[in-house]
C-alpha cells in the first residue's frame, strides 16, 4: 500500500469518527468533520495528480 492510500483510510475514519451523529461528538457541530473533509478533498486530489 502507498502512502497515500493510508493517508486517505485514516482520514475517511476520522471523518466518520468526527461526524455529529456520535454520542461523543454531538457537541461539536459540524466543524470538526467539515474541516476534516477539506483535508480529505485536497489528499484525493493530491493522489489523483500522483503528487503524494
Amino acid at each position: 500500500m502507498s502512502v497515500g492510500t493510508i493517508l486517505l483510510i485514516i482520514l475517511v475514519l476520522f471523518l466518520v469518527g468526527a461526524l455529529p451523529t456520535w454520542s461523543h461528538s454531538s457537541s461539536w457541530g459540524y466543524y470538526p468533520s467539515g474541516g476534516i473533509g477539506i483535508i480529505l478533498i485536497v489528499v484525493v486530489v493530491l493522489v489523483l495528480l500522483g503528487r503524494l
